[in-house]
Formats: structure tokens, C-alpha cells, sequence
């Protein structure tokens, strides 16, 4: 009997600590009115304690006794009270030690991160960190926050209400939810809310206050906060894959209005007379002292740009010789916009890809490739997805650039110009600027050909285009061939010559653009899409007759 007397008088104790850490919580969460439940500015918001500690400190049994069986049991062994001591002695001996560990682990965790923030660049954090100068006053959206947790608790409570059948609230609680959507809207800051928008927080307070006196529970609400987190997570990863994919859809798709002026320009050409198809200048096409310039597109507009800046900005325009190479597609549209519109003094020559007859698969690494079934079935079969952010890894293999020969022709540029020394080579996303403005990158690239053929630069593309056959090395594209192919072969240029990232970097400063020779627009973005960024399309329009006839007649605008 006196041991079962012990034993209910210790899980009397335990129960006694049980309800004395239940009091001390709900105290704790009652201490203060939180911001979310009174509606009023506040920096603070609900937090709930992870855990709960049995063991107070300073705690005092009143009005417990043990009665006398009790006693004689657990002081009438002597022997087991001195053992008691010692694993007590020991025990706070062992907790000494592992404090004392953890203060000394902290101390190392805080030198370390002390130390690693020195090695920050904090101005260069300042061009796309969220914390930039215009965020620096923590106030200044405070409402906006405040309303949003309120809607986040509002949710939660409402799941709680509807669970527990309290139904009149549930209804209430939605009702608050729809009418701080309506004031929160699309605002971010304070001065973009509406001026009721004080009032229905205070009554979405009061509102919260209401369901977490009838409904708080603070385990339930943090695994309820931890499921929206990870919700929220997966909906997050979700979008940014289908924003990668419509942006590679978007990215590799014809504007109408470039679509309408290549079939105008191309029914107006096959109207003229081969006599009237001819560019003036055909005798400077191979005079190795001029400025020779090749460019490979499909795109006339973009192509029209590009000859448009250089020449504009050239101060000996009659020097300079552009060799423009398009696809069967576009052969007609490219010959007729120049000869509508000639680039002044320059000379010009339009190509056919298609009829460099000794580009084919049995020279041509690339083309036997592209002939063959796995590639068609990779590129055109394999893999299709049925959901947006299922296939946006996969859309960019098929964009029709990485299979037409005009990306893959700048590894020929000694076979396409046998008698040229050098040659400067543009893409199609460029922009010529200040030509004594003072990388390796495509874009804008001065080929030495004589060296080329020395060195055999085409051999060495072909050898590794062979060894990636079954695409293990890459799997697209000409810059990972190109790295490779022009590995210590290049000479690095000043970077001025080449700005780039305008097609996908938003924080390419005006000043470095001004002060450039060349401006790329590498990325999804090209100036000539509604994707493109607005800030830098400027630099490209400007080189724009908009009140040409076939400009204005497919409706291409600013």
C-alpha cells in the first residue's frame, strides 16, 4: 500500500505541473493584445511558444503534503537517498557541460558569420537586394502587412470554425476575408490603400479577437501556418515554371507585325525583274581593305537595325560592307527591304543559306545529326508534357533557332568568305553605338580568317559537334560548341565594346550602355517582342522609320 500511495501522490505532482504549464501558457498568449486582433499599427505580430517547459523556475508546492506512509517510504532508505544526490550532483554537473559547449559553439557560429559578412559587397547588394533605400523605412507598408496577416489568420480560423460547426463565425470570418481583399486590392504600400481600409482592419480585429477567444489552439494553428507555407511553396515553384515556359514560348514566337512585313516584302520582290533585283557596290564585296561585317537572320527588322546603327554611326560609311545571310523563308523579304532601303554610301549582299551547296550532312557534322531520327524524335516527339510547367524544360529543345544552319553558320565563315582577311561578326539583338568607345561572347566578334584557317577552327567545331553526337556534352546551341572550339584561341576586348544582358538583366546601368560601342540584347526578351524590357527598347527603336509605308502598313508601332 505505501508504494501504491507514492506512486499516486508522483502522478498527482505530475498532473499538478501539467496544469500549472497549461495556466502559464494560456497566460502567455493573453499577456498582450496582438496587432492582428486589435487592428492598430504595430511592429509586432502572433507568435506562438514552440515548446513548453515542466520545470519552472522559483516553483513552490502549496497546500501538498505527503502523508506519513509516504514519508516513512522515501526517507526510510538511506542508502537510496545518497544515491538520489549523487545522480543529481551528476546530472547538473552534465548539463553545466553542455551549456557551456553551446555558448562556446554560438561563440564560434557568431565570429564565423561576423567574419563572412565582412566579404560582402553591400554596394553591389544594393542593385537587386529587396532591402535598397526606397525600402528602408519599415513603416511604410506597415497597413498593407498588418492586412495581410490579418487575411492569413482570418483563414485559418475560418477551417477552425468551420471544423468545430461554429458556423455563425465561419461566416463572419469570410465576410471580413472578402471585404480586406476589396481594400487590399493590389496595393503595396500604405498610400495606394483606400481610406477604409483602417476601419475594416480594426474590424477584422475584432473579428479575430472573437474566434481566438472561442477557437485558439496554438499547435493546431502552427501546423496549419506550416501546410499554408508549403503550399504556398509548391504554387510559388509552379508559376515559375510556367513563366519559364511562356516566356520561351514567347521568345522563340514571330511578332504579326514582323510576320506581315516579311510576306509584303516578299510578294513585292518576286514582282521585280531579275535586272532590278541587283545591289550597287557588287565590287566591294571582296576587297580585304574595307570593313567587312556578316550577319545571319531571319528577322529583317532586327537585321534592319543592326545595318542602321552601324551605318549611322559609322564616319566613313563607304567603308563598310554588310553580308547578310537568311533562309529560303526570308531570302525574298531581306533583299527587298534594303533595296527599298539602301544603307547610304555601304555596300550590301543578301544570301540564301540554302544554297551554299557544299554545306551539307556529308561535311557537316550538325546536318547529319539533324537528319537523323533520334534527333527528329528528340527534338519534335520526345517528352511532350500536357501542363505549362510540366514541359518548360523541355520547350527551349525545340525553339527553331537551335535547328536552323543560320545559328550554326558562324563556324564557317572562311568557306562562306574565302577571300576575306577579317570580318566582324553581329548578331541579329544588337546595336551599333559609338564606334571609338572603348567577353568572350557572341554578339559582336572581330574573326581573324587567316588565322582560322591556320589553326583549322572549323576541323576543331566539327571534331566536338562528332563527339556529341548523342548530345551527352550539350544539348543546344552554339555557345557551348563555341567555348569550347575557341578555347585560348580569343583575345579579350575592353568591355565597353560589349554591353551585355539587355534581354534579361534589368539592372544593365544607362551609364554603361551610353558609354558602349555594342549593345546585346542576348535572352528572351528582344526588343522587337512585347516581353522586352521597356526601359532599354529605346536604344532599338530609335534606328526605326516607323512612318515607312510597310512599317505603318503592318501596324508595327513604338
Amino acid at each position: 500500500m505505501a508504494r501504491a500511495g507514492a506512486a499516486v501522490s508522483l502522478a498527482a505532482l505530475s498532473f499538478l505541473l501539467l496544469l500549472l504549464a497549461a495556466a502559464a501558457t494560456a497566460t502567455a498568449a493573453g499577456a498582450r493584445e496582438d496587432p492582428i486582433y486589435s487592428g492598430e499599427l504595430v511592429s509586432t505580430i502572433l507568435s506562438c511558444p514552440a515548446t513548453i517547459s515542466l520545470v519552472q523556475p522559483n516553483f513552490k508546492l502549496q497546500n501538498f503534503s505527503l502523508s506519513r506512509e509516504d514519508g516513512f517510504q522515501l526517507l526510510s532508505r538511506p542508502a537510496d537517498a545518497t544515491r538520489r544526490k549523487l545522480r543529481e550532483r551528476t546530472g547538473v554537473r552534465k548539463k553545466m557541460e553542455i551549456v557551456q559547449q553551446d555558448d562556446e559553439a554560438i561563440v564560434k557560429l557568431e565570429n564565423a558569420g561576423i567574419e563572412r559578412s565582412k566579404a560582402v559587397d553591400s554596394a553591389v547588394l544594393g542593385k537587386y537586394s529587396l532591402w535598397r533605400r526606397e525600402n528602408e523605412n519599415e513603416k511604410a507598408d506597415s497597413n498593407v502587412r498588418l492586412m495581410r496577416d490579418q487575411m492569413i489568420m482570418a483563414r485559418i480560423y475560418t477551417v477552425l470554425a468551420k471544423s468545430r460547426d461554429k458556423l455563425d463565425l465561419y461566416q463572419e470570418l469570410l465576410s471580413r476575408i472578402k471585404e480586406s481583399q476589396r481594400s487590399l486590392g493590389e496595393a503595396t504600400a500604405d498610400a495606394e490603400l483606400p481610406k477604409s481600409a483602417s476601419e475594416r482592419a480594426k474590424a477584422m480585429g475584432q473579428v479575430l479577437s472573437k474566434a481566438r477567444d472561442q477557437l485558439y489552439d496554438c499547435k493546431e494553428i502552427t501546423q496549419r501556418l506550416r501546410a499554408m507555407l508549403q503550399s504556398a511553396d509548391e504554387q510559388v515553384r509552379s508559376l515559375k515554371k510556367q513563366s519559364t515556359f511562356l516566356s520561351q514560348l514567347a521568345a522563340k514566337t514571330i511578332p504579326n507585325g514582323i510576320h506581315c512585313l516579311s510576306m509584303r516584302l516578299t510578294i513585292d520582290y518576286y514582282l521585280l525583274s531579275p535586272e532590278k533585283r541587283k545591289f550597287p557596290k557588287s565590287e566591294n564585296l571582296e576587297d580585304p581593305d574595307l570593313y567587312h561585317y556578316a550577319l545571319f537572320s531571319d528577322n529583317v527588322l532586327a537585321a534592319s537595325v543592326v545595318v542602321n546603327s552601324t551605318i549611322m554611326n559609322a564616319k566613313e560609311p563607304e567603308k563598310h560592307v554588310f553580308h547578310l545571310v537568311t533562309d529560303k523563308l526570308n531570302f525574298g523579304a531581306m533583299n527587298m527591304w534594303f533595296l527599298l532601303n539602301p544603307p547610304g554610301d555601304a555596300a550590301i549582299h543578301v544570301e540564301n543559306v540554302d544554297d551554299f551547296k557544299w554545306l551539307n550532312s556529308s561535311y557537316c557534322p550538325v546536318l547529319k545529326q539533324l537528319e537523323s531520327a533520334a534527333m527528329k524524335e528528340y527534338y519534335f516527339k520526345a517528352d511532350r508534357q500536357k501542363t505549362l510547367s510540366a514541359g518548360s524544360s523541355n520547350l527551349k529543345y525545340r525553339n527553331p533557332k537551335y535547328l536552323s544552319m543560320l545559328n550554326h553558320l558562324r563556324f564557317y565563315l572562311p568557306q562562306v568568305y574565302p577571300k576575306l582577311n577579317k570580318i566582324l561578326f553581329l548578331d541579329d539583338d544588337i546595336v551599333n553605338f559609338d564606334p571609338n568607345a572603348c567577353g568572350w561572347a557572341y554578339g559582336m566578334n572581330m574573326f581573324d580568317l587567316e588565322e582560322w584557317k591556320k589553326k583549322d577552327i572549323t576541323g576543331i567545331y566539327h571534331r566536338w559537334q562528332t563527339m556529341n553526337e548523342n548530345r551527352l556534352l550539350w544539348k543546344l546551341g552554339t555557345l557551348p560548341p563555341g567555348l569550347m572550339t575557341f578555347y585560348k584561341l580569343t583575345h579579350p576586348l575592353d568591355k565597353s565594346w560589349h554591353v551585355l544582358g539587355l534581354g534579361y538583366n534589368p539592372t544593365v546601368e544607362h551609364s554603361e550602355i551610353d558609354s558602349a560601342a555594342v549593345i546585346h540584347y542576348n535572352g528572351n526578351m528582344k526588343p522587337w517582342l512585347e516581353i522586352a524590357m521597356t526601359k532599354y527598347r529605346p536604344y532599338w527603336t530609335k534606328y526605326i522609320n516607323y512612318e515607312h509605308s510597310f512599317v505603318r502598313g503592318c501596324k508595327i508601332s513604338q
